[in-house]
């Protein structure tokens, strides 16, 4: 029995790409970590802007799990990127924060009940538990504005502090109803025992919510841009997950995994864990299986890949694939890349940008601009036969 369990804690794969990463297999972010754990406990809110799976929400529940957070707080995570409403909005942080609370706290529970009036009559009861659960349908929620308002009452009256996560923020100022930045600012200003992380992968959108003073969220926040890992702590991170599980890889073919997808880290993650997979205990995780990590993480995502193409307009797909091209793309209302890439004119590159970038397909950065997924990138220079080099 005792060998069963050795031999299973060995082969355990340490590149986690989704669910609740355990410290063990997550890769530092010592600064971030801390700056984050400092304001949101000297009572800050924080905004937190990175592309989408450079690990946000991997940093978020690692700073949940320190002790100064869980012992102190109840904390609260909801993502509102598939949300297009302020009803959906609604009912995923509602839902979230009794289903947290429900096995944490009976006094809690009861309080759900007694404040949120709008919904509580719909609930639902588990005859196991002897108690209501939270089995609502969308459509139940037919006043969302009072919902929302009698949920914040509630937060207000918590017996500890708390703390909102809100993944996808950037979807708020999507949503059909007018004014929803404000309501949702006005709620957040008036409470005084809660306090908020605004997340979003949306850059030019986040900045535009958080930066501009003409927006109701206009510095209400401390901001943090999740960068990629450095590689000097990325790249031995890998490797000896790899040495402790008895499998060797070279420090210099990781380095170029982590250059071709410049550091974006769920990418990194899921070529490893593929990788790991592939290599036998005492063995070598060789270039080549990397390679073949990497070509079935494109093939898997042809037909996503493909369908997002097929929805962007002609002259906005003739800039993307310029920007693809490049890499990097510098001055793309220059002569020369106009000429370069066979474009049409100034006024046309200006029009696709504006678009692509609300559309986050493309991201800008000191008057750089590349594509946001790097994968994608890589997917669109295949179609053109311009295979990837490791």
């Amino acid at each position: 029995m005792q060998k069963y369990i050795t031999s299973m804690a060995r082969v355990k794969n340490p590149f986690i790409v989704t669910g609740k990463i355990e410290p063990t297999y997550f890769c530092d972010r010592i600064e971030e970590s801390a700056r984050l754990v400092k304001s949101i406990t000297n009572g800050n809110n924080m905004v937190i802007i990175s592309p989408r799976r450079m690990g946000k929400t991997g940093l978020i529940q690692f700073c949940y799990e320190k002790p100064e957070i869980k012992n102190e707080f109840y904390t609260f995570f909801i993502d509102i990127l598939h949300t297009s409403s302020l009803r959906e909005f609604t009912y995923l942080l509602g839902r979230e924060i009794y289903e947290t609370l429900l096995p944490r706290s009976k006094k809690m529970t009861k309080l759900f009940l007694q404040t949120i009036k709008s919904i509580s009559g719909k609930f639902g009861f588990d005859p196991m538990t002897n108690l209501p659960t939270f089995n609502i349908e969308l459509g139940d929620i037919d006043r969302p504005e009072y919902t929302l308002d009698e949920i914040f009452r509630y937060l207000a009256a918590a017996d500890r502090p708390c703390i909102v996560a809100i993944d996808e923020f950037q979807q708020v100022a999507k949503y059909p109803e007018k004014n929803i930045e404000a309501l949702l600012r006005t709620h957040i200003q008036k409470i005084r025992n809660s306090n908020f992380i605004f997340a979003g992968s949306e850059r030019h959108m986040m900045q535009e919510m958080f930066l501009s003073a003409s927006r109701p969220f206009y510095h209400s926040a401390d901001m943090l841009e999740l960068k990629a890992i450095a590689p000097e702590i990325y790249i031995p991170f890998i490797v000896q997950h790899f040495e402790s599980r008895e499998r060797h890889i070279e420090a210099a073919n990781v380095e170029k995994v982590y250059h071709l997808f410049k550091g974006h880290t769920y990418y990194i993650q899921k070529t490893f864990n593929e990788a790991f997979a592939d290599t036998p205990e005492e063995g070598e995780c060789t270039l080549e299986t990397i390679k073949t990590a990497i070509d079935n993480m494109i093939a898997a995502n042809d037909t996503i890949f493909r369908e997002i193409l097929s929805n962007i307009p002609e002259k906005q797909k003739e800039l993307l694939y310029a920007i693809a091209k490049d890499g990097e793309a510098e001055r793309i209302t220059s002569a020369e890349f106009i000429k370069r890439h066979s474009l049409a004119s100034a006024s046309s590159v200006q029009s696709a940008v504006k678009k692509l970038l609300e559309k986050d397909i493309i991201t800008e950065i000191n008057k750089e601009f590349s594509l946001t997924d790097k994968l994608f990138a890589m997917w669109i220079s295949n179609l053109y036969g311009k295979s990837y080099v490791l």
